[in-house]
C-alpha cells in the first residue's frame, strides 16, 4: 500500500474495513507523502473488493463467504510471510487469524473457514438482506464523502446486489 501510495493513481485492496480504515489508508499516506503527494485521495482511486452475498439466511451467505476468506488469510504465503493472515490481525483478529493459517497450512481446510469470524465478515463484505446491506453501505458512503474510497469492486455482486447497491447510491 505504501509503494502504491508512492507511484500509482489507485490500489486495490482485497479487503479493507470502513470501519478501520487507516489499516489500508495509513500506509498509502505513508507512500504518499514520501513522493511529495497531497494528504488526500483526490488523484488517487482506492477501490477496495467488497464481497457482496444477498439473501434473508445470513448464516447461509457468511458461510458462502468463509472459505475464500480462509483460503487468503490462512493459505496466501508461508507462515511467518502472509500479508493476508497480517491484515486481518491488524483489523483485530489476531487469534482468529492464526487459528484460520493454523487450520488451513494443516490441511484443514472446512476448519478454517469455520474459523473466519462473524465479525470479520460483516466489517468486510456485504451480507444479508438487501435493507442490511443498505444500512452497512453507510459506512463506505462516509469514506466516499472525504474522497477516502472512490470505488467499490462488488466481488460476487449478481443483478439483485447491484440493483441493491444502485438504490441505496440514490
Amino acid at each position: 500500500m505504501r509503494t502504491a501510495g508512492e507511484v500509482a493513481d489507485g490500489a486495490l485492496p482485497f479487503f479493507m474495513s470502513p470501519d478501520k480504515p487507516n489499516v489500508i489508508i495509513g500506509p498509502i499516506l505513508e507512500g504518499r507523502a514520501k513522493a511529495g503527494k497531497p494528504k488526500n485521495f483526490y488523484d488517487f482511486d482506492l477501490a477496495p473488493y467488497v464481497r457482496i452475498k444477498i439473501g434473508d439466511d445470513i448464516v447461509a451467505c457468511r458461510d458462502a463467504l468463509r472459505p475464500g476468506l480462509a483460503l487468503y488469510i490462512g493459505g496466501m504465503g508461508a507462515r511467518g510471510r502472509n500479508f493476508y493472515n497480517d491484515l486481518a490481525k491488524r483489523l483485530g483478529y489476531e487469534a482468529a487469524a492464526a487459528a484460520i493459517q493454523d487450520h488451513f497450512l494443516a490441511g484443514r481446510r472446512n476448519e478454517a473457514a469455520a474459523a473466519v469470524p462473524d465479525a470479520l465478515i460483516d466489517e468486510i463484505s456485504l451480507v444479508g438482506p438487501p435493507e442490511r446491506i443498505k444500512d452497512r453501505l453507510q459506512a463506505w458512503q462516509e469514506l466516499a464523502k472525504e474522497s477516502w474510497v472512490g470505488s467499490l469492486v462488488l466481488a460476487g455482486a449478481d443483478a439483485a446486489a447491484m440493483r441493491v447497491v444502485a438504490e441505496a447510491a440514490l
